[in-house]
């Protein structure tokens, strides 16, 4: 487990005016690596070299956040039960999505844009009633019900790096699960890669070594997972819940590993040390 002294406030929005309202999702502006979160009443946040400043708001609950490669952002809205889209260019919020064809989102959680400007989004659905899904949309919003699972509280995704494998967190079930990616783009069967008794696993992170790194909600703590044999170890905790505070959704910033506290009202750096970070021994 990393020492304490591993972990740092990136950025403290206490007291700062806007404050920083309970983020949980958090993504890395592609250009100028600037950290953008989301807040609890809609608010859309811009930090960089240690100002903040809200640049929107969907006037709902953001959970979820996500750039594309073009800078636009993508955001899931608890309130609207949709996903919005920033024009990267002009600023400009939109409506993206609210489902696919008949089969509305219950409630989108996390949103991700892979190489090609494909938009995987997961619905949550309700708690402990395992069901659809993940969708996928191209850029002009159309899309489909990419896997219809059934998960149970299907939250943080990430693409593993080769672009072959969505990884998806199923809160309830404690546990992480891997799709591949077919040739033509189509899902295949679901398979379990770590099983996380007494947790509650919220956020996902690919390192450039091919490590993925695991935000609990509860405890407060960050695992690394080999993705090959679901060995994993504990990174980072806090059975205070100060420094981490119910990390939700964690991405990186060069060897930084960022996390957002849905429980407090800052970001937490955590240096993994990109060549440092060992491979994690099997879990007892």
């Amino acid at each position: 487990m990393a020492p304490t002294a591993a972990m740092e406030i990136y950025f403290d929005g206490l007291l700062t005016e806007p404050r920083l309202d309970h983020p949980e999702g958090i993504a890395v502006h592609p250009n100028d690596g600037s950290v953008w979160c989301g807040g609890e009443r809609g608010q859309i946040f811009r930090i960089a070299e240690g100002k903040i400043e809200q640049v929107a708001s969907t006037d709902g609950f953001c959970l979820g956040i996500a750039f594309s490669h073009t800078g636009d952002l993508y955001i899931c809205d608890l309130a609207h039960a949709a996903v919005l889209r920033m024009d990267g260019q002009t600023g400009e919020l939109a409506r993206f999505a609210d489902g696919a064809g008949e089969l509305r989102f219950v409630s989108p959680n996390f949103v991700l844009v892979d190489a090609a400007g494909r938009v995987y989004v997961s619905d949550n659905g309700v708690p402990n009633q395992p069901g659809p899904g993940v969708f996928r949309f191209d850029p002009d919003g159309s899309g489909e019900l990419w896997h219809p699972g059934p998960f149970n509280f299907a939250n943080g995704m990430a693409l593993s790096p080769d672009g072959r494998t969505l990884f998806v967190v199923e809160s309830w079930a404690r546990r992480v699960v891997a799709v591949p990616i077919a040739g033509d783009g189509t899902s295949g069967t679901a398979s379990a890669v770590v099983e996380l008794p007494e947790m509650i696993p919220d956020g996902l992170a690919f390192d450039v070594h091919g490590r993925l790194y695991v935000a609990c909600y509860e405890p407060s703590q960050i695992l690394t997972v080999d993705p090959a044999t679901g060995d994993w170890a504990v990174l980072a905790r806090d059975p205070d819940a100060h420094m981490l505070c119910h990390p939700t959704n964690i991405a990186f910033r060069e060897d930084r590993l960022l996390a957002a506290n849905l429980g407090r009202w800052h970001v937490t750096s955590i240096d993994v040390g990109v060549a440092g970070v060992p491979v994690p021994p099997p879990a007892s």
